[in-house]
């Protein structure tokens, strides 16, 4: 892995959250809305996807959203303003602009070259990483800054999870592969 290939990933997921300031009447939004999916015995939230961007929002009783299957920030902020717009369509009007917060970013990334997670697991230390490759072929390894939790595999490859902005991600891919690099885990 080049030093300037470092940090590269893809951003697989956004999950963000916001509240629409006011209660809904998810029977209503589900006989208003195409393609909306509310089944309260089930779930208590109702699915609503959209095509472009691709995304599923979870609309709830309380004004509650949930938008997963972004791609990136902007993609949940254009998914909210469809939402927002539709329930406007349907005589639902949402008055107040709604304020995105990021719960989640997943990206994978790799390293372009195997890594031996026995070594990398002993060497990293047993109290931030999890190995138990019985159970899983990955390497859970918990970064404290930026506090989010890395699936290392040893085909190189990695799963990010819990990043608030999309640069604590490449922040810590690079942390990663200087870590192994300075333990000659990797080239």
């Amino acid at each position: 892995m080049d030093k300037e290939d470092e940090g590269i990933m893809n951003i697989e997921n956004v999950v963000a959250s916001t509240s629409l300031g006011q209660e809904l009447d998810l029977n209503v939004i589900e006989d208003s809305l195409e393609g909306a999916e509310y089944n309260p015995q089930q779930f208590p939230g109702l699915v609503y996807r959209l095509k472009e961007p691709k995304t599923a929002t979870l609309l709830f009783r309380s004004g509650k959203v949930v938008c997963t299957g972004a791609k990136s920030l902007s993609d949940v902020k254009v998914a909210i303003g469809k939402v927002k717009e539709d329930l406007k369509r349907a005589n639902i009007n949402i008055t107040i602009e709604p304020k995105v917060e990021v719960q989640n970013i997943v990206a994978s990334s790799d390293l372009h070259q195997e890594i031996n997670l026995n070594t990398v697991a002993i060497t990293l230390g047993l109290e931030k990483v999890e190995y138990e490759p019985e159970q899983f072929p990955g390497l859970v390894y918990r970064l404290d800054d930026p506090k989010v939790v890395v699936l290392l595999f040893g085909s190189g490859k990695m799963v990010c999870t819990g990043a608030k902005v999309p640069e604590d991600v490449v922040r810590a891919v690079k942390k990663i592969a200087a870590e192994l690099r300075s333990a000659s885990l990797m080239v």
